[in-house]
């Protein structure tokens, strides 16, 4: 029996690439993200339940006057803070280091959720050494080792630009991203949370009830809300000022609908107003302008859609209706048809 014909034989090839194999491949990856979907589907979490619970630890910190952190903790808190001392001092003795620099850094990390206000600097540090590390990091690729052999001295030069740009616009880059999503995340549970709102005022729970309400059943659909809304809770709880706790909240959301909401919960306070009809002409008209918003989305889909429809459906679909056809006129015409001899 010769050996050969033992062997399996090859299976179809396109563009010289085995068809079978790379259709096996893709199964198998198509059945690893079927399973990860369960998975992550069985295993969800609640997204709010860590931040509520550090919220709830702060919370009782701050009632009992004792701190619970442990040696570890207290040694780790040590070393970061000594970090960024020394990052603060090295900054200060180079005279870059601006007070109103450090102010804004602090505000953009806010409305991006980072509550460190330490890490302001941390950011000031890496803005100023990380354009000088990539710097280094570009010279050493493009010019000194033949790295990119192929690559002409402007394209060098061009790479060389782009990571020091990149060093220096990455941090804040990073911080302006994720503060965005961050305040589109909240823009979109606002109305729902001013109804929220309402009902709880109406059933006459106070304001810092009513928010720590909110947050709890709105922190598995807008995580983002239910943290910015408890911990306004348990500002209106501790501050000896309740309009300090608003003032706190319009400063960490960039948002002109939580200030104007801001605006009413302060002058309900200081004037006593109904706070449950100014909510809810807030409400009616947050949801106004997300239905605009929804309806110019719509209205600009024609002209997104035009190019995706030129480019990919049009010409596929030209070649199903008219590919049988020129089929067959080409049979017809290299005498191939079904009436040639």
């Amino acid at each position: 029996m010769n050996i050969l014909s033992l062997a399996p034989a090859s299976g179809p090839t396109l563009l010289g690439v085995d068809v079978i194999l790379v259709g096996s491949i893709l199964v198998g990856i198509t059945a690893i993200a079927v399973m990860m979907a369960i998975y992550a589907a069985v295993t969800v979490k609640d997204p709010m339940a860590k931040r509520v619970k550090a919220l709830n630890d702060r919370r009782a910190e701050l009632k009992t006057g004792m701190l619970t952190n442990t040696a570890k903790k207290r040694q780790s808190l040590v070393r970061k803070t000594d970090t960024t001392e020394k990052m603060k001092d090295t900054l200060q003795g180079m005279k870059v280091l601006q007070e109103e620099q450090v102010k804004d850094v602090q505000q953009k990390l806010a409305q991006a959720g980072f509550r460190n206000k330490e890490m302001a600097v941390v950011i000031i540090f890496a803005r100023m050494v990380l354009p000088v590390v990539l710097g280094l990091l570009g010279i050493v690729l493009f010019y000194w080792t033949d790295t990119f052999p192929d690559w002409g001295s402007t394209k060098r030069f061009l790479a060389f630009a782009g990571l020091v740009i990149a060093g220096y616009k990455g941090p804040e880059t990073y911080l302006k991203n994720v503060a965005t999503k961050r305040t589109k995340e909240i823009q979109k549970g606002l109305p729902d949370a001013l109804d929220l709102l309402v009902i709880c005022a109406e059933a006459g729970l106070t304001v810092d009830a009513a928010f720590n309400r909110v947050a709890r059943e709105l922190g598995r659909a807008y995580p983002e809300l239910g943290d910015e809304f408890a911990l306004t809770a348990i500002e209106l709880s501790f501050l000896t000022e309740r309009r300090q706790a608003f003032e706190n909240l319009a400063y960490r959301v960039d948002l002109d609908a939580v200030r104007g909401v801001v605006t009413t919960m302060i002058q309900t306070e200081r004037y006593g107003t109904p706070l449950a009809s100014a909510l809810r002409v807030l409400s009616a008209e947050f949801r106004n302008e997300r239905m605009m918003r929804a309806e110019e989305k719509a209205a600009r889909l024609p002209a997104i859609m035009t190019v995706p429809l030129i480019l990919f459906i049009l010409p596929v679909l030209f070649i199903v209706i008219l590919g049988p056809a020129a089929c067959s006129i080409g049979d017809a015409f290299s005498g191939d048809g079904p009436g040639s001899n």
